[in-house]
């Protein structure tokens, strides 16, 4: 008789087993909200332990953190080489369009998602950190691109940009794109630009 040798199922690896929670989690998320959504939930949907999940998010805020910092970074990615070969002033409005645009869609289509954004970028948590890095950083980009094209003309790019980001808070922010239309918005987003990209152009007297 031969006998059955029992094969032991390899162990997955500690990240994929983290990305798995990841995604089943965002997905619930979506769906139904933080709020309806408990971490049982998560393990029962990936037929794990609580305590498993618990392993790599200490607590549902922690998970709903890194949910909402990787959508960000994917969002933000997604404009940081946009339209690279138009002029500065062009560049600069079309980048922070595309972004008020991918905000509002979020809005519109995973508002349980844009609700945990805002969550967190009023709370002192690390994807609310991210978010304003990655913002910045973009800016940074742009204005910089503009100064060493010569259509900017800027002495501090880094200063200046954080003071151009704010300038655009009013567009880009989740607690005022609620409070404002789509179309109330894009006449917003323009008219800003306009009169960034004038101040850029046009170094102010010290």
């Amino acid at each position: 008789m031969h006998q059955e040798v029992s094969v032991r199922r390899p162990r997955r690896k500690a990240e994929e087993t983290r990305e798995d929670i990841l995604n089943t989690a965002e997905a619930m998320f979506r769906e139904r909200g933080i709020a309806k959504c408990s971490i049982a939930d998560v393990a029962q949907a990936l037929s794990m332990s609580p305590a498993n999940v618990f392993k790599h998010f200490h607590s549902k805020s922690a998970l709903a953190d890194a949910i909402c910092e990787r959508h960000i970074s994917r969002m933000i990615g997604r404009f940081e080489n946009l339209h690279e070969t138009a002029p500065a002033p062009q560049r600069l409005e079309i980048v922070v369009r595309k972004l008020m645009e991918a905000h509002l869609q979020d809005l519109r289509d995973n508002p349980y998602l844009f609700e945990m954004i805002f969550i967190m970028s009023e709370a002192d948590l690390p994807s609310g950190h991210r978010y304003k890095e990655l913002i910045d950083a973009l800016f940074t980009e742009l204005v910089r691109h503009g100064t060493e094209t010569g259509v900017y003309r800027c002495d501090d790019v880094v200063a200046t940009s954080r003071y151009v980001a704010a300038a655009f808070a009013s567009v880009l922010h989740p607690a005022l794109l609620i409070k404002s239309s789509a179309e109330e918005l894009r006449d917003r987003c323009a008219g800003l630009a306009k009169l960034v990209n004038a101040a850029l152009q046009n170094q102010l007297v010290k």
